[in-house]
């Protein structure tokens, strides 16, 4: 399959490119008219990095994690947080055989892709141990470590709406995340074509299409051997940072950003950026980042990072407002 990627490709491209490049294009025929939310998923994936995904009920963020699961090669665990969810229930634990002996059963945070559904029902304790296995990337259980595997990345979803019997991720928490990504409604005529692709699913079957055979993840540890030659030279370094830090030194940049930033993001914010922004270049083909990758990737890197303050809320300033600010005083380093 993966030469069979590398024949199709174009001349310039390497195999792990078009493979990329094509397990996109799925995607996007399965999840209609939110072409910017996967190209965010892909570059996660190729960040390795984990996804929070947040949107009102029906925006399809669990039929784009299915999707991505339906054309990748992956082993796919989905857990849908409740509020009787136990942190064995995410991690796994022993289990006692009938010789006497203990046995460790892997839980579903060992699959490929998982899929942590409505994250914020859960409470902190469960939340905690699925975020420490993201962080840590194996799990400790009565002294034994287990490893996660290569390809791991954890994509949660979020409704932003209901409160009740729902406990918010702590921002430090959040902070685990590569990427926080917002679905809005698809445009009419998306809808319509949202409309005819699911009246299709639901037809009689006729004669069965022949699939295509799931992208391989050699695939995908290829793209990312290769994104990690991907050059940021010193001025788009700056760039980054300078980035970060005015979100912390808001009061530099006038007193608006002051009074509406009450903290701003950690050093994985900067480490963030850098890395989404190289995938950002990698996509198109570049092998050097350049700041219009950066300003790309910087709403859906910073949001979750940066901290409002109560003057914001009380003038209806959202995380993206400010980001929108600070890219526009912000000078790109020469």
């Amino acid at each position: 399959m993966f030469q069979d990627v590398q024949a199709q490709g174009d001349g310039g491209g390497s195999a792990a490119r078009a493979a990329v490049l094509d397990l996109q294009a799925r995607i996007n025929r399965d999840i209609i008219g939110q072409e910017r939310v996967v190209e965010r998923i892909v570059i996660a994936l190729l960040a390795d990095g984990h996804v929070l995904l947040e949107g009102l009920p029906g925006l399809a963020k669990t039929r784009a994690i299915k999707s991505l699961s339906k054309n990748l090669e992956s082993d796919f665990s989905r857990i849908q947080f409740t509020p009787d969810l136990l942190p064995s229930d995410v991690t796994g634990g022993e289990i006692l055989r009938t010789d006497g002996q203990f046995v460790f059963r892997k839980g579903p945070v060992f699959g490929n892709l998982v899929l942590a559904d409505e994250i914020n029902r859960a409470p902190a304790k469960v939340q905690s141990a699925l975020l420490e296995a993201m962080e840590e990337r194996h799990v400790t259980v009565a002294g034994k470590r287990y490893d996660l595997p290569p390809l791991f990345m954890v994509l949660a979803t979020q409704n932003p709406i209901e409160q009740e019997g729902t406990y918010p991720l702590p921002e430090a928490q959040m902070d685990r995340f590569l990427m926080h990504v917002r679905i809005d409604y698809p445009s009419d005529a998306d809808e319509v074509r949202v409309l005819r692709l699911v009246r299709s699913e639901q037809a009689p079957a006729g004669a069965a299409a022949a699939k295509p055979p799931k992208i391989p993840q050699r695939a995908i540890l290829d793209a990312r051997a290769e994104i990690d030659r991907v050059v940021t030279k010193d001025a788009v370094e700056a760039y980054m940072v300078a980035l970060v830090a005015a979100t912390r030194r808001p009061g530099e940049f006038g007193d608006k950003l002051k009074a509406w930033v009450a903290i701003g993001a950690s050093p994985r914010g900067s480490l963030a950026l850098d890395r989404c922004a190289r995938v950002n270049a990698w996509l198109r083909g570049r092998d050097y980042a350049t700041p219009e990758d950066v300003q790309a990737v910087a709403h859906d890197c910073l949001r979750h990072r940066v901290s409002l303050s109560y003057e914001a809320g009380a003038d209806g300033v959202t995380a993206d407002g400010v980001l929108d600010e600070v890219i526009r005083q912000v000078a790109v380093a020469a």
